[in-house]
């Protein structure tokens, strides 16, 4: 029954099938043709979000001395706000941050834990009672109060503030305080997927045990904003300006975790005061390879960033440039380098405090080279095996900030699956994150879910070097899309040379159907999706090798990017079309 809701939720957030024609748009005079606009250049500093006044946000905070972490805090806690479809406080936050005082790079895991209280015994028997045997596949449900975990944004706030911030928390909080009071008019994408997203809670409402406090929360009149429409959520901002005052301690010791657990309990809920009281980020060393020169980092599982670096490693084997962009050779190489490493990915990503997954290994260049070994050039694999005999889609914001002292962050933050769980605790304004739907529920998997346990994560920031030096602070939001698009963003830069804007804009593809951390298992190839920008004639080969193919739109991710010249001493901002964002310096 899982699979059947999440598939129509993925049919109601995406758009359809549409043929390969012309996309209508003006010619550009310098550049890539597909390139929507120029990349932004500043020398002082530059933000790159999902939402053009979140990003003039983080510009205005940098104007008034914070650093690049105080203009990022600022910027997601307006996202949470002008686009809860993506994010919110009731979600998780990673983070990568270049700290030039000191040459180092930081990583932060700032996701939660499933609640303490609920056994897998009870998890299991509550899930059998809701599936009752309608799915190959025993799996946690999208909704509702059974995927909820702690929320870890708001303390990944305070601890990426407390060791790199410079203005007081108030002064941050303060552009989203106020747009949520004021309101806000909504932009074209965001205005879309509320739309969809108010239609999917309606029609599958019975499996959420409460929606009265969503509806009064992000609906008007009945009905969800849209595009330029004002929207105000003033709960939100009571509970930004409490956070702003009291700390992370309000929102995890004090009154907001004491309404929390007072929800929860009306509603059936098993997330308590004590979860969150117990909640801590953790502060994690950035995984690396090199990619033809470049060293390129992203975060240790629990979250799935090793399979970029995974992938990385099977393409580098190969001489993509000679091959040409999006070809069939090069789209063949890289959907079945993402197969191999989202088998790793299903079988190994997990929370390190209850698994230790052979990450030495599996970025090692003799395992990629056995790997790139099982891919052949005229068909297309079926099925894959892992070392032993042992979640496509989601909404998340990405955004990148950095400063005039050379600090560089790259953020990102989710409530998962479109706005979360439905569920919106009494008077606080945001939705609960519905995480916990990505652990499994087969005993002896590194997933398998447990009390106090962190959940398998999809979302992930990522971060280059070259030479020693920060070069690229980016990412890719967007489920199962990020890893691979991770892969081509980066080949679309270090490969074919294209410039940060283009890279972003340039089609891509989507490889869905591989097997899952939360236990289902290709068997079939899976499905490539391909932008319309890719060659008829291409998109014939690839079926031709035995790719299942469809020409698409939605769910190709959405990138934010800022890059440093050192040459110039300048930074190039970018954010793609895919999305309302725009890149801003000065």
């Amino acid at each position: 029954m899982r699979t059947l809701l999440f598939g129509l939720f993925l049919m109601l957030l995406s758009d359809p099938v549409f043929g390969q024609e012309g996309h209508g748009r003006g010619d550009r005079l310098v550049g890539q043709p597909f390139a929507t606009r120029s990349p932004a250049v500043a020398q002082h500093g530059m933000a790159a979000t999902s939402h053009p006044l979140a990003s003039q946000v983080a510009l205005d905070v940098l104007k008034q001395g914070g650093s690049a972490v105080d203009a990022a805090i600022a910027a997601n806690a307006a996202l949470g706000l002008m686009e809860p479809t993506g994010n919110g406080i009731g979600g998780d936050l990673f983070a990568i941050v270049w700290d030039p005082a000191t040459g180092q790079l930081y990583g932060l895991n700032g996701s939660g834990r499933s609640p303490l209280g609920l056994s897998y015994d009870e998890m299991r028997r509550l899930v059998e009672a809701a599936d009752d045997g309608k799915d190959d596949v025993l799996s946690i449900s999208y909704w509702g109060a059974l995927p909820v975990s702690v929320p870890g944004t708001v303390d990944g706030w305070f601890e990426l503030h407390e060791k790199f911030g410079r203005l007081p928390m108030t002064d941050v909080l303060a552009p989203a305080i106020r747009y949520a009071r004021e309101g806000f008019p909504l932009t074209q994408t965001i205005a879309h997927y509320w739309q969809r997203q108010a239609d999917f809670f309606e029609r599958e409402s019975q499996l959420i045990e409460e929606l009265d406090n969503f509806r009064s929360t992000f609906l008007i009149d009945g009905r969800a904003p849209k595009e330029g429409e004002i929207f105000r959520n003033p709960d939100l901002a009571n509970t930004l300006a409490k956070i702003a005052e009291g700390g992370r301690e309000v929102f995890y010791e004090g009154e907001i975790a004491d309404v929390i657990d007072a929800y929860m309990r009306r509603i059936g809920g098993h997330l308590r005061k004590e979860d969150l009281v117990a909640h801590t980020s953790t502060w994690v060393a950035p995984l690396s390879v090199n990619y033809r020169g470049y060293d390129v980092f992203e975060l240790p599982p629990n979250g799935q960033g090793t399979a970029a670096l995974q992938q990385l490693n099977i393409l580098e084997g190969y001489d993509l440039a000679a091959m040409g962009h999006n070809s069939a050779d090069y789209l063949h190489v890289h959907a079945e380098a993402k197969k191999l490493a989202f088998e790793d990915r299903a079988r190994y990503y997990a929370d390190p405090a209850f698994y230790d997954a052979p990450l030495d290994l599996l970025l090692s260049k003799e395992y990629a080279a056995g790997r790139r070994d099982l891919i052949r050039m005229d068909k297309t694999l079926q099925q894959v095996a892992v070392l032993d005999e042992r979640l496509e889609a989601g909404d998340t914001i990405y955004l990148t900030v950095a400063d005039s002292s050379g600090m560089m962050v790259s953020l990102i933050q989710s409530n998962y699956a479109g706005m979360g769980s439905g569920l919106v605790p009494d008077g606080l304004g945001f939705v609960l994150q519905d995480r916990g739907a990505l652990f499994t529920l087969e005993p002896g998997h590194p997933n398998v879910y447990a009390p106090g346990k962190r959940p398998f994560h999809t979302i992930i920031p990522a971060f280059v070097m070259k030479d020693g030096a920060p070069w690229l602070s980016f990412g890719l939001m967007g489920g199962a899309m990020q890893p691979q698009g991770h892969a081509q963003v980066l080949c679309n830069l270090i490969d074919f040379g294209m410039n940060v804007q283009e890279a972003g804009d340039a089609a891509r593809y989507r490889h869905t159907g591989s097997s899952q951390p939360t236990g289902e298992v290709m068997t079939d190839g899976g499905t490539l999706l391909l932008e319309s920008g890719v060659a008829p004639e291409v998109v014939e080969e690839m079926r031709r090798r035995g790719h299942t193919v469809r020409v698409t739109k939605g769910g190709f991710g959405g990138y934010q990017a800022i890059l440093w010249d050192a040459t110039n001493g300048v930074y190039h901002g970018a954010t793609e079309m895919r999305k309302d964002g725009t890149a801003v310096g000065y």
